[in-house]
């Protein structure tokens, strides 16, 4: 397991009974998460007293309850700086196991030569991975759907002091932007892509991604340089195991550039009692240079 243990302004304090006890910088937050199926005891008195809790709908969806709580505040992870906000569907606006995969991005852009990385960041939502590679040196495109997101984003780019580096902030279907980026020619060194297990599309296209990850993987194959650096999905559908991911990149992309891929689960220490816990999976493609 890859796990993201380097974060000071965040803490997975516990898990139990379907839910996480989380600080979130001087903030405590309580959200559900389906993967803490253990019923440990809940020790800690601050399960008791959170600064926020979020709680499950039966008729779908759900709703926050907030007892001292801002609109929005900032949290730090290395040189990087992020706005949290209580958002909708749970949802905070950053991934904080996805650390790990900004820390390797940092890794990747250090030990290159030359001019600087061009990078693509597909379905990239609030821009975390976006921010970390711009503050890394890499050259930027920033592509999602969703407005509001990408509008997050700079606001993330903003508030970590890179919103004037290269970067182009994209509001477009991933799918359609890459074919039009292959017609026009246009390449990049990396990509990283954080598609959502399930999507409908403006036009009424249903994506799947068990059924449309193999496709748009060869699809982003033909937007990468003849000697591209890496390629980072990830994947928070419990039905596609690393396993499976690193045959798809093996199948796409090892067979057409060489290098290797690797896959692992993502996970958090849990501080209350010195376990892991599993927060989806990734695969990490890389060149052998």
């Amino acid at each position: 397991m890859i796990t993201a243990g380097n974060w000071r302004d965040y803490e997975l304090i516990d898990a139990s009974g379907g839910e996480r006890l989380e600080r979130w910088g001087k903030y405590i937050l309580v959200r559900p998460d389906p993967q803490a199926i253990w019923d440990t005891p809940r020790l800690d008195p601050r399960w008791n007293a959170p600064d926020a809790h979020y709680s499950r709908s039966q008729s779908g969806g759900g709703f926050w309850t907030k007892n001292s709580l801002p609109q929005g505040w900032k949290i730090t992870y290395r040189e990087l700086t992020f706005l949290v906000r209580a958002m909708n569907f749970k949802h905070t606006g950053i991934f904080p196991e996805q650390a790990a995969n900004w820390d390797y991005i940092a890794q990747k852009s250090a030990g290159n030569a030359g001019a600087p990385l061009k990078l693509l960041n597909l379905f990239a939502y609030t821009g975390a991975a976006t921010v970390a590679a711009l503050a890394a040196g890499m050259e930027c495109t920033h592509v999602d759907a969703a407005k509001g997101m990408v509008s997050q984003a700079k606001e993330n780019a903003a508030v970590s002091g890179v919103a004037e580096r290269p970067v182009r902030w994209i509001v477009d279907d991933c799918r359609k932007f890459v074919q039009r980026e292959q017609r026009r020619g246009k390449l990049y060194d990396a990509i990283i892509m954080d598609p959502p297990s399930y999507g409908r599309g403006a036009d009424g296209s249903v994506w799947k991604l068990e059924d449309d990850l193999f496709s748009f993987a060869e699809l982003t194959a033909g937007v990468l340089s003849d000697a591209p650096k890496f390629v980072i999905i990830n994947s928070y559908t419990a039905g596609l195991s690393p396993s499976v991911m690193k045959y798809i990149a093996d199948s796409v992309f090892t067979s057409r550039f060489g290098g290797a891929a690797i896959a692992d689960e993502l996970g958090l220490p849990v501080t209350s009692n010195g376990l892991v816990f599993p927060c989806g999976a990734v695969m990490r493609w890389e060149s052998k240079a």
